[in-house]
């Protein structure tokens, strides 16, 4: 079954000392950087708000079955509510993709507040602060890595990942130590060993406006790569 939702608060004390871990992170120069001068400049529709400047931690289902993995928070999105893909338009197809599967209780990610939660699900990103321009460096990327590796293993019932994008993709392959390394591509499936179970990587373009204002990532696309991760789970 399905675990509930868990708060900070309320974490156990490995998922509680990862969470602390990631918050307080000051490893990268220039991710700190500029992530806290986009929460002191703001963006002038969210000038009244108290963005959370920080590195954002994973979040959902401590047993989940379904890992949803991205690449970083977005600037004036999670790095403002302090929950990943919440607060823009990508998180917006996402949790709404995800409350059509099932997998949600409510459609939309507006603050870490709002009451969403996800069962059977844990959704994450390679990177945890804010890049410039979206762009992480590779060097960022390794510094970051210990995080998502921890995550993994605490997350010992996942079955399956929906990649969000190529970054994303990367990142589970290397994570689950895949070669020789698959050719991301949307709807692209691929199956590993880990820890004696069978994981199974979905690739997905990235909800971004640059791929959903396009087309190129429609939201029928887009359910079925979910439906595709989420009976590969276990879930559908």
């Amino acid at each position: 079954m399905p675990g509930e939702t868990l708060r900070p608060h309320a974490l156990p004390p490995a998922w509680q000392r990862l969470h602390d871990d990631i918050v307080t992170c000051r490893a990268c120069e220039r991710l700190v950087e500029w992530r806290e001068h986009v929460a002191a400049e703001k963006r002038a529709s969210y000038r009244d708000q108290d963005y959370w400047g920080r590195p954002v931690p994973g979040f959902g289902d401590v047993r989940a079955r379904l890992l949803v993995l991205g690449l970083a928070p977005a600037a004036h999105g999670a790095n403002r509510t302090g929950r990943i893909f919440t607060g823009d338009r990508s998180g917006d197809w996402l949790y709404r993709g995800l409350h059509r599967a099932g997998l949600a209780n409510q459609p939309v990610s507006v603050d870490r507040h709002d009451g969403l939660e996800v069962a059977g699900v844990w959704v994450s990103a390679a990177v945890r602060c804010a890049p410039p321009d979206n762009k992480p460096t590779p060097q960022e990327r390794d510094t970051c890595r210990t995080f998502l590796t921890r995550e993994l293993a605490l997350l010992d019932e996942v079955r399956a990942i929906l990649c969000l994008g190529a970054f994303g993709w990367a990142a589970a392959v290397h994570e689950l130590g895949i070669r020789p390394v698959p050719r991301f591509g949307h709807g692209a499936t691929v199956v590993a060993t880990r820890a004696a179970h069978e994981v199974t990587l979905v690739g997905s373009f990235h909800p971004s406006q640059q791929n959903t204002f396009t087309g190129r990532l429609t939201e029928v696309m887009f359910d079925e790569v979910i439906a595709r991760a989420a009976a590969a789970a276990g879930l559908g």
